[in-house]
C-alpha cells in the first residue's frame, strides 16, 4: 500500500514549547516560510512581506466567517426532589455548539452525562433539551430562551453574551478578553464558526489594505466546525469519516472562480470550499471534501496556511499541493528554524 494512504505517514514530532498559545504582536510579525514549487526553493521571511512574493495576476479568496462564543457552562435540571425537599439529579455540564442542523435543531458536544430529554440550564434563561444521542459522541439539542424555542440568529446573540470563545484544546488555557480580538479575522462578518480560519489572523489593517489595493480580493463563507480538530484515527486515510461544514459562495465571487486567473486561497477552509464548488457546482450547502495526495486541488494554485497537527486532515491537505514527503521536510525545516505552530502560530506560503 502507498505510504500516502497511511495515516502514520503524516506523523511528526513537535518539540515541547512549539505550540503558540498567543499571537505575536503586531500580527504581521509572524514568521513566513515561502516554498516555490517551480524552483523548489525555500525562503524564510516575515508575514509583513507577504505581498513581495505573490504572483501579480492572482485572485485572492478569504473566508469571512465569524467565530462565535460557542462554549457555555451550565447544569442539568434537577430530575426529582428527595424526602428532605432537596432537588437531585443536577450536575455541571459544558456545551460546545457545533452547527445548526435545521431551523430548531443543533449539533453540539457535551461534557457531562446526559440522555434524551435531559434539560440543561444556562445563564440568561437559556436552556437546551437533548433530542438525540449520536454514536460519535455528539448530541442534538433544541435551544429555548424564556421558555420559547429560538432560531440561530437569536442564539448567536445570547452566546455572545454568556459564552466563551472555543480556543483549540491544545492551547491548554481559558479564553481571555484579548482572544476576542486575536482569535477573529479583521474581515469576520458571518457568524457561525467555532474555530478561526487561522491563516487570516496574521493580517494587520495596513497589510490587509495593501492586499486589497494591489490584488483582486473575494470572500466566501465556510463556518469552521469542531470537526477540524478531529484526529484521523483510521489506519487508512480514505477510511476517515470527513466532517462537513456549512458554506456559501456569493455570486460575485463565483465569476472569478470560473475565470482563468491563478487563485491564492487564504487558508485550508477557503481551499476546501473552492475545490468543493469546482467538483459539484454547488455554491451553498455542506462541504465534506477531503483533499489529500490522492485527491489534489483542481483550481486553487497557491495556498497560505499555518502549520498543522500531526496526522490531521489539514496536513494531508497541504500534502495534496506539494506531496507528503515535501510537506514533512518543510515542517522539519520550520522546527529547526523555531517556527511557532498551530492556530496562533506562524505561516507557510505555497507558490
Amino acid at each position: 500500500m502507498s505510504l500516502d494512504l497511511l495515516t502514520k505517514s503524516y506523523d511528526y514530532t513537535l518539540p515541547e514549547g512549539f505550540i503558540a498559545t498567543s499571537p505575536v504582536q503586531p500580527r504581521d510579525h509572524a514568521k513566513l516560510l515561502v516554498y516555490d514549487r517551480k524552483s523548489d526553493t525555500i525562503t524564510h521571511t516575515t508575514f509583513k512581506y507577504l505581498l513581495d512574493f505573490l504572483p501579480k495576476n492572482c485572485d485572492v479568496f478569504l473566508n469571512d466567517t465569524r467565530v462565535i462564543k460557542a462554549r457555555i457552562f451550565g447544569h442539568k435540571q434537577a430530575t426529582h426532589t428527595n424526602a428532605d425537599g432537596f432537588s437531585q439529579g443536577g450536575g455541571k455540564v459544558e456545551l460546545l455548539f457545533n452547527k445548526p442542523l435545521d431551523a430548531h435543531h443543533y449539533l453540539v458536544m457535551i461534557k457531562g452525562k446526559v440522555q434524551i430529554g435531559t434539560i440543561l440550564l444556562f445563564d440568561n434563561t437559556l436552556t437546551a433539551t437533548i433530542t438525540k444521542l449520536n454514536d460519535d459522541g455528539s448530541r442534538v439539542v433544541t435551544f429555548s430562551y424564556k421558555e420559547k424555542e429560538i432560531r440561530f440568529e437569536e442564539l448567536v446573540q445570547i452566546l455572545d453574551n454568556i459564552g466563551h470563545l472555543p480556543l483549540p484544546p491544545y492551547m491548554q488555557r481559558e479564553d481571555t478578553k484579548e482572544d476576542e480580538t486575536d482569535y477573529q479575522t479583521l474581515f469576520a462578518k458571518n457568524a457561525g464558526a467555532v474555530a478561526a480560519p487561522t491563516a487570516s489572523l496574521h493580517f494587520t489593517e495596513a497589510l490587509f489594505n495593501d492586499l486589497q489595493n494591489k490584488y483582486s480580493t473575494h470572500t466566501l463563507t465556510l463556518h469552521v466546525g469542531a470537526g477540524t480538530f478531529k484526529p484521523v484515527d483510521a489506519e487508512h486515510i480514505l477510511e476517515h469519516p470527513m466532517h462537513s461544514e456549512y458554506f456559501h459562495i456569493p455570486e460575485k465571487s463565483i465569476k472569478f472562480l470560473e475565470g482563468n486567473n491563478p487563485i491564492l486561497a487564504i487558508g485550508t477552509t477557503v481551499t476546501r470550499t473552492i475545490e468543493y464548488y469546482v467538483r459539484t457546482q454547488k455554491s451553498q450547502g455542506e462541504c465534506d471534501l477531503f483533499l489529500n495526495p490522492i485527491n489534489p486541488p483542481q483550481r486553487v494554485t497557491h495556498l497560505l496556511t499555518n502549520f498543522h497537527l500531526p496526522k490531521s486532515t489539514l496536513i494531508m491537505l497541504v500534502s495534496a499541493f506539494i506531496g507528503r514527503e515535501k510537506t514533512l521536510y518543510l515542517y522539519k525545516e520550520a522546527i529547526e528554524k523555531k517556527y511557532r505552530f498551530f492556530s496562533y502560530g506562524d505561516a507557510m506560503l505555497i507558490l
